[in-house]
């Protein structure tokens, strides 16, 4: 009886939840053919806010790119910045380092005007209130100047590279809409925090998409703007939409229960990416359809270089031989990943050095063990039992001894823990049974993540470490803050604490120098040199693989971190 009680309970609970979803259904439902013809796409968690400023979850995120919009964008086959909001390539001046941008004929959603004014508000509004995530992007631009209505002029303190890869691609605000907020908080105690406290219910912006309804839990109701700027122009080859009435943005909690959605067909499209054990499934579904893509990210093992043994070179490059990232990727990724050989990933295609050292790439085990054997004899290590005997024989070592004849103490790889990232945690073990082949002492720990960052980014209080970028900077300016000594402090990006004079010199060159070609030389020397010294051992790049219903809409665009593009939004059209 008490199971039927249960039963009825739970028919009741969906019913009611089936009406709740009925009546909170957007408007657009109404009317057939625009519920037809708007793009249904499943988010799993709720956006935290539509105030730019504080958006740094992904969610909002995604939902607010469809809105405010870049001077420039990447477009999908070389990745080459192009004019987007902009109107041509911005003009250099040498002489007075200036950088001079003219603006498409373009309207924000309210009708108004896009004007150099409002270029020159978010600038300056990102430099008087130190904005997070931008402000970095700003402190070397002396001025900004409107030359006409359609006109603006940056001046430059210093070359700086990031100037067009980063200054030129933050998205552009109105000045109508944040002026009266400005005013309002100037001089006031905390700024910033009343800043990024700061509700917008409608934000305005000059996008393919206008932000129509919020139902909170529920959805978001995105409709096409009919005065987006790129409409009927042909940018990069492709002639831009949308196609689309609107997009429906679904919340599902869970990736079962948007995948469930999409092979019913409630939703076009999972905006997410999907997890391993699903893909076979979905590649049996005729109406579903599978996008795998390049990442632009960095799974690797890192070294505390502060202190021996592993500050020894020789040992992080033995240890590097001993890792077989394909083994990685075959059986813990599923095949779902690349190889990683440097720390730029090569679907980065300008700026991937495609020729740093790689250790034992496509060694067998054993062969492996004598590369590794051979690196740590030549550097002065030795063992109670050694890994190789003198007739070229593998057997398990024991007692490794560092060049001073001291036994290696035991020492600790930290990971995250399975619940968070099942590969990471699985990595560190399977690289704890490898290196314990060799006699080194090695015990993978999972921890928390918070603990993990703590301990190895505030507290430098560790000996290696398993981590990951999910989402690196197309930029390669990033190398520079990874390893420069500068950055060798607590909670600074240069985890490892390497130090190299030479690298920070070619490093704060690369970052002063505005000719691509010859930042292309410094950038990748700069790999060149972290290979040879591996403070980190870069070891696999996820793919991301996405699922898309293909009986309702066409013409999605692939390119680096998937198909939830510009592109896509702008060129899927009803089939």
């Amino acid at each position: 009886m008490k199971n039927v009680h249960c039963s009825k309970n739970l028919t009741g609970l969906v019913l009611i939840l089936l009406l709740v979803g009925f009546c909170t259904l957007p408007s657009i439902f109404t009317s057939p053919a625009s519920a037809r013809d708007s793009l249904k796409v499943g988010l799993l968690e709720e956006p935290k806010t539509l105030n730019i400023w504080m958006a740094s979850d992904t969610w909002s995120s995604k939902v607010l790119s469809q809105i405010y919009q870049p001077l420039y964008i990447r477009e999908p086959e070389k990745l080459d910045l192009i004019p987007w909001l902009a109107e041509s390539d911005p003009l250099y001046n040498a002489a007075d380092l200036s950088y001079t941008v003219t603006l498409r004929p373009a309207k924000w959603s309210d009708g108004t005007e896009v004007t150099a004014e409002d270029v020159i508000f978010t600038g300056e509004f990102i430099q008087e209130f130190k904005i997070p995530r931008y402000a970095s992007y700003f402190k070397f631009v002396k001025k900004i100047e409107a030359l006409d209505q359609k006109t603006v002029r940056y001046h430059l303190e210093k070359p700086q590279a990031i100037f067009l890869s980063r200054t030129l691609t933050t998205p552009i605000v109105q000045k109508r809409q944040w002026m009266p907020i400005v005013n309002d908080i100037r001089g006031k105690d905390k700024p910033l925090a009343e800043i990024i406290n700061v509700k917008i219910d409608q934000p305005i912006g000059c996008g393919p998409f206008v932000l129509k309804e919020w139902q909170q839990g529920a959805y978001i109701f995105m409709a096409a703007n009919p005065d987006f700027f790129g409409r009927s122009l042909t940018i990069a080859g492709h002639k831009l939409g949308p196609y689309i009435d609107g997009i429906i943005f679904k919340v599902f909690g869970t990736s079962d229960a948007a995948i469930l959605a999409l092979k019913k067909g409630t939703i076009d499209m999972f905006w997410w990416g999907i997890q391993a054990g699903y893909i076979e499934d979905l590649k049996k579904q005729k109406t579903v359809e599978i996008h795998t893509n390049d990442k632009s990210a960095l799974y690797y093992l890192g070294f505390n270089v502060r202190k021996a043994p592993f500050s020894d070179p020789a040992l992080r490059r033995a240890i590097a031989t001993l890792i077989d990232k394909d083994f990685i990727i075959t059986r813990i990724l599923q095949g779902y990943a690349i190889e990683l050989d440097s720390v730029v990933p090569p679907g980065n295609r300008f700026w991937h050095c495609p020729n740093v050292p790689s250790y034992g790439k496509g060694l067998p085990r054993n062969e492996r063990i004598k590369a590794a054997y051979d690196i740590l004899k030549n550097a002065g290590y030795s063992w109670d039992t050694p890994p190789v005997d003198p007739k070229g024989k593998i057997s398990a070592a024991k007692g490794l001894r560092l060049p001073d004849g001291k036994t290696m103490e035991g020492f600790t790889i930290l990971t995250p823990p399975a619940d968070y990232d099942p590969n990471r945690a699985m990595t560190g073990m399977i690289v704890q049974e490898w290196l314990r082949q060799m006699g080194m002492p090695a015990t993978s720990r999972p921890m928390a993540f918070g603990a993990l960052i703590d301990q190895v980014k505030s507290r430098h209080d560790f000996d290696a470490f398993v981590l990951g970028y999910g989402k690196l900077s197309l930029d390669p300016d990033y190398i520079r803050n990874f390893f420069s000594s500068s950055n060798d402090k607590s909670k600074g990006s240069n985890m490892s604490g390497y130090r190299n004079p030479e690298f920070d010199r070619i490093a704060e060159e690369s970052a002063a120098t505005m000719d691509a070609k010859k930042r292309q030389d410094l950038i990748w020397t700069m790999q060149g040199i972290i290979l040879e010294d591996v403070p980190y051992i870069p070891i696999y790049n996820p793919k991301v693989v996405e699922a898309v219903r293909n009986d309702h809409f066409k013409g999605w665009v692939d390119m680096i971190e998937g198909i939830g593009n510009h592109w896509s939004f702008c060129l899927v059209e009803p089939r």
